[in-house]
C-alpha cells in the first residue's frame, strides 16, 4: 500500500455541529402554534447558535405525529393519533431518537480511520439507544414566521443504511440561516422513523401480516401531518420539497414510488419536488425472498421466539431490551457484509408494488422534477471491512455469496471483468496507485459505490427521461475533498459540506444555493423571489437538464462545470442488462 499524505479527514468535532446549551442565546417570549391535526398547542424555542448561525431561528421539536409504536402497535404501520395532545413542549434540542442499530466498527489495519468513523456526525449525534416512541417530528422557521408567510417547505429524511439515525443529529438552524442570508428563507422539517430491525423487518410472517416497509410509512405519515399542519407554522403545503441523502435519499425515491406512485393526500400532492444525494433506486428482492427470511428467522432465534406457533406475536411480546438486542444480531452496514443490507424497503406488493428500479420504468412516475446525484467515491467506506479479498475470485465469491444470489457464475465474473484488476481504474478514483490498502480494495470500492448508488443514477435518469420527457431533472458528481488518503470523496461527505456547510468555501455556497433556487422555483438556475441577500451570492454556472445533454455538474472545493455522464459505461450497460439477476 503506498500513502502520499498522512490520513487526515476533516471531520469537525461534534460539539461544532450541535452546540451545547451554555452558546445557546435564548431570544424573549416561546412562540407558539396551534394546530388542528390533532388539535394541540406547540411551544418552541427562539435562539441562535453563537458563531454558527447569526439569524434567529424558532424551532420547534420532538412534535408527535403518530401513536407511540409499541406494545401492539411494535412492527405495525403507524396509527394516527386519535385524541387532542394539549399542550406539547416542543423545546428539547435533542428529542429521542428510534431505537438504533449500532455496528461495532473496527477497520483492521486502519486504527486512524476507525477513530475517524467513529468520531463523525453521524456515531456521536445519532449513535444512541433510542426509544421505540419516537415518532416525531421538528419543524424550525426564520423567527418571526407567521402563519401567512406561505414559505417553501423542505423536508428532510436522514440516511443511516436504514439501521441507524435520527433527527437529534440533523438541527436545521444552520442550513436555514444560510438560507436567510442568501435571501431564500424556508421551513424546515426533519422526521424520525423507525430503523433496522423496528422499520424495515422482512420475511414470509411480515409479508402476511401486512406489516412490511414500516420505516416508510412512517415517513409518509410525517408528510400527512405537515400537509395537515405545516401552513400554521408559515410554511405553503404546496411548495414541499423532500430531501434526503444516502438511505434518505432511498427513501425519497420510494416515497416516488409508494402505492404505485400515488404521492397524493387527500387529493392534493403532498411534494412538487424531490432532492437526492447518494442514493436513487436499489434493485431489490421481494419482502419474503431468502435473504430477508434469514434475517427474520435469526431475529426470531435470537429473541427466544423460535419455539412459538406465532412468531411475530412472539416478537412484539418480548421486552424492549429483548428485541433491540435480536435486531442487532445480524450483520450490520459498517461491516464484511457491507451493504448487503440486513434490513432494507423490499417490495410487498402494495406499499411497494415491484422492484424500484422497475417502477421508474413503469410509467407511473410521479411527474415531479428532481435533483440526484454522488460523491465520486461513494465504495470506499464500504470496502472498508473485507481485506481478505485478495483475488478476483475472491471478489467473485463475495459478490455471489452476499449479494446476488440469483445470478449465474458467468455473469457474476463479466460484472467483475467490467473492471479492471488495476488499482489505478479504482476508487478513490484518479488516485493512481495509490490507496490500495489490501489487493482489491479498490476494485471492490469501485463496484459496491457503482451499483448501490452511482451507476444505478444514471438507469433512474434514463428510465424517468424517457416516461416523463417534459419533467426535468439535474444530477451532479461531487469532489470536493478530493485527495483524502483511501477515502477519497467519500460517501457521507456531503453531509458536512452541504448540510452543516462545513468547510465553508464556495462548493458549500454554490450547492446550497443551487438547491435554495430549486426549492423556491423547482429549477436550480432560477434565483427568482425571495428577500434580500445579506451573504454574497456566487456566480452559478449554468446547470443543464441531464436529458439534455446527459451532463453532470462537478462541484469542487472551489468550483463547478459541466462534464460528461459518460463513465465507466461498459460497467454501466451489464448493471442495467442485467438489473433483474443483480439485486440486493
Amino acid at each position: 500500500m503506498k500513502l502520499t499524505t498522512p490520513l487526515l479527514l476533516s471531520l469537525p468535532p461534534v460539539t461544532a455541529l450541535s452546540p451545547a446549551p451554555s452558546k445557546r442565546q435564548i431570544f424573549g417570549k416561546s412562540p407558539t402554534v396551534t394546530i388542528q391535526n390533532p388539535s394541540a398547542t406547540i411551544i418552541g424555542s427562539s435562539d441562535s447558535f453563537l458563531g454558527i448561525t447569526p439569524a434567529k431561528i424558532e424551532s420547534f421539536k420532538g412534535i408527535p405525529f403518530a401513536q407511540p409504536p409499541v406494545g401492539a402497535l411494535r412492527l405495525k404501520a403507524p396509527q394516527p393519533l386519535s385524541t387532542p395532545l394539549g399542550t406539547v413542549q416542543a423545546t428539547n434540542s435533542l428529542p429521542p431518537g428510534c431505537p438504533q442499530f449500532i455496528p461495532n466498527i473496527e477497520v483492521p489495519g486502519l486504527p486512524t480511520v476507525t477513530k475517524l468513523v467513529l468520531d463523525s456526525p453521524l456515531f456521536k449525534n445519532g449513535a444512541v439507544e433510542g426509544q421505540e416512541d419516537c415518532l416525531t417530528i421538528n419543524v424550525q422557521r426564520p423567527a418571526g414566521t407567521t402563519s401567512d408567510s406561505k414559505l417553501p417547505v423542505l423536508f428532510w429524511i436522514f440516511g443511516g443504511g436504514f439501521e441507524l439515525g435520527s433527527t437529534l443529529m440533523y438541527d436545521g438552524a444552520g442550513l436555514l440561516s444560510n438560507a436567510i442570508a442568501m435571501g431564500r428563507p424556508f421551513v424546515f422539517v426533519a422526521v424520525n422513523y423507525r430503523v433496522g430491525g423496528f422499520g424495515f423487518l422482512g420475511g414470509k410472517e411480515i409479508l402476511k401480516d401486512g406489516s412490511a416497509n414500516l420505516g416508510l410509512l412512517d415517513q409518509r405519515a410525517g408528510l400527512e401531518w405537515v400537509a395537515d399542519n405545516i401552513a400554521q407554522f408559515g410554511g405553503d403545503p404546496k411548495k414541499i420539497t423532500i430531501w434526503g441523502e444516502s438511505s434518505g435519499a432511498i427513501s425519497v425515491f420510494d416515497q416516488l414510488a409508494l402505492f404505485d406512485g400515488n404521492i397524493t393526500y387527500k387529493g392534493k400532492p403532498l411534494f412538487r419536488g424531490a432532492i437526492m444525494d447518494s442514493g436513487t433506486a436499489i434493485p431489490v428482492d421481494p419482502v419474503d425472498t431468502a435473504k430477508a427470511q434469514e434475517v427474520y428467522d435469526a431475529v426470531v432465534k435470537s429473541a427466544g421466539c423460535a419455539g412459538d406457533a406465532d412468531t411475530l406475536a412472539c416478537l412484539r411480546g418480548v421486552s424492549f431490551d429483548t428485541f433491540l438486542n435480536a435486531t442487532r444480531s445480524v450483520p450490520s452496514l459498517l461491516s464484511f457484509n457491507s451493504v448487503a443490507l440486513s434490513y432494507l424497503p423490499r417490495p410487498d406488493g402494495k406499499v411497494l408494488t415491484q422492484s424500484p428500479e422497475v417502477f421508474a420504468s413503469s410509467g407511473k412516475f410521479p411527474k415531479i422534477p428532481f435533483i440526484v446525484g454522488d460523491q465520486e467515491d461513494e465504495g470506499t467506506l464500504f470496502a472498508l471491512f473485507q481485506s481478505n479479498l485478495t483475488t478476483t475470485a475472491d471478489i467473485e465469491n463475495y459478490l455471489s455469496t452476499l449479494y446476488f444470489r440469483d445470478a449465474s457464475p458467468e455473469q457474476i465474473k463479466a460484472l467483475v471483468a467490467t473492471y479492471p484488476d488495476d488499482a489505478a481504474a479504482g476508487s478513490p478514483f484518479g488516485s493512481g496507485q495509490d490507496n490500495n490498502w489490501y489487493p482489491q480494495f479498490k476494485r471492490l470500492a469501485a463496484i459496491l459505490g457503482d451499483a448501490t448508488f452511482t451507476l444505478t443514477r444514471r438507469f433512474i435518469l434514463n428510465a424517468t427521461a424517457t416516461v416523463n420527457p417534459d419533467v426535468p431533472s439535474w444530477s451532479y458528481l461531487a469532489s470536493y475533498g478530493r485527495g483524502t488518503p483511501i477515502l477519497g470523496t467519500l460517501h457521507g461527505s456531503d453531509l458536512l459540506q452541504v448540510f452543516y456547510g462545513i468547510p465553508d468555501n464556495f462548493a458549500r455556497k454554490s450547492i446550497q444555493q443551487h438547491y435554495f433556487n430549486f426549492l423556491y422555483n423547482l429549477d436550480p438556475n432560477n434565483d427568482a423571489g425571495g428577500t434580500a441577500a445579506t451573504e454574497q451570492r456566487v456566480n452559478l454556472t449554468n446547470w443543464t437538464p441531464w436529458k439534455q445533454d446527459e451532463m453532470l455538474m462537478n462541484f469542487l472545493d472551489d468550483s463547478e462545470g459541466l462534464i460528461k455522464d459518460d463513465f465507466r459505461q461498459q460497467s454501466f450497460q451489464f448493471l442495467a442488462d442485467n438489473s433483474q439477476s443483480l439485486r440486493f
